[in-house]
């Protein structure tokens, strides 16, 4: 992988008048905040005629009112990774970063991503969707514990639990219904996990997380201080590119374009688990794409510019 094939080749004024698009109403909206805005200073500082627009219920009226020739979506969560906004500008006829209309909702729905999986034979931990106390007496029952609960439409770990008893089970799943009607429950993989990001159809090094959470939870991301990451991942060669392989195979069965990020288990035998795909991964000073894109030779302006040129390449 030459980072040269990665960095922009795009003249800064063909890009037009850039909207960065962050903040939202999503339970991701702080994270989508730090992301927005850490986005917008580099193509400010690049050079690119760039301006932010925080998404609220004017945004109608912003989009109307602003002279706009592209978006950088960095909507995280309901409403901007969901295929809603990329929907709204496919009608106002403004290109957007990152994957269109069908992957961003199919990558949002962390059940439907796991069915389109297992059609495919790719591997994904054995779930249930939860709507009851009966739906968790069953889940329970067909796949043991321990088990890890998340509503199905959110991401930064936002929801999540670990558990292992059914008592602990139905208090995750009413508290995961807060956030999300529907609810996901799936097997616990106990084992290293692994994050692998896609850049304009070039895998970038992997990443081996660690913490001292029992996961790796929202505090574990954004927060803490103690969370490990490793590049290179200290995965044998042979087994890297197995990853390599996989996150690519998991990409093209979702559709996603641009940039994404995919997130594996590895068990005690070897094997390796998909867990989701994220199309508006975090770009954060804790972030894990700017990580991977570091490793690859690129700074974050070059990652910025990088995927801000696929808008241009990919919808003119």
């Amino acid at each position: 992988m030459s980072a040269e094939n990665l960095k922009s080749q795009v003249p800064v004024a063909a890009f037009g008048r850039v909207a960065v698009l962050f903040g939202g109403k999503s339970a991701e909206r702080e994270v989508s905040l730090k992301s927005g805005n850490a986005v917008l200073r580099a193509l400010q500082d690049a050079g690119v005629d760039a301006f932010g627009i925080d998404v609220g219920d004017d945004f109608l009226s912003c989009l109307l009112a602003e002279k706009i020739d592209r978006a950088f979506i960095v909507l995280h969560g309901r409403g901007g990774e969901d295929g809603s906004m990329q929907g709204l500008l496919e009608c106002a006829g403004i290109p957007y970063t990152g994957s269109g209309i069908l992957a961003s909702a199919l990558a949002m729905d962390k059940l439907r991503t796991k069915q389109v999986w297992q059609s495919l034979g790719l591997p994904t931990p054995r779930h249930a969707a939860l709507a009851s106390v009966e739906d968790c007496r069953a889940a329970a029952a067909e796949l043991g514990f321990p088990l890890i609960v998340k509503p199905a439409h959110e991401g930064s770990s936002i929801g999540m639990a670990k558990v292992q008893s059914l008592d602990e089970l139905i208090a995750a799943w009413q508290d995961a219904s807060q956030y999300d009607s529907q609810v996901l429950v799936e097997q616990w993989i106990s084992g290293p996990e692994f994050t692998v990001a896609v850049l304009r159809g070039q895998v970038l090094p992997p990443i081996a997380l660690g913490t001292p959470h029992s996961f790796y939870d929202y505090h574990a991301k954004y927060l803490a201080s103690d969370t490990q990451y490793r590049i290179p991942c200290g995965l044998a060669a042979a087994q890297e590119n197995e990853l390599k392989e996989l996150t690519v195979r998991a990409c093209e069965a979702v559709g996603t374009q641009g940039w994404a990020r995919v997130d594996v288990m590895q068990d005690a035998a070897g094997q390796f688990w998909l867990l989701e795909v994220n199309t508006v991964p975090g770009m954060t000073d804790h972030s894990l794409v700017p990580m991977a894109a570091q490793a690859a030779g690129l700074d974050f302006q070059q990652l910025v510019l990088a995927i801000l040129a696929d808008s241009l390449e990919a919808r003119g």
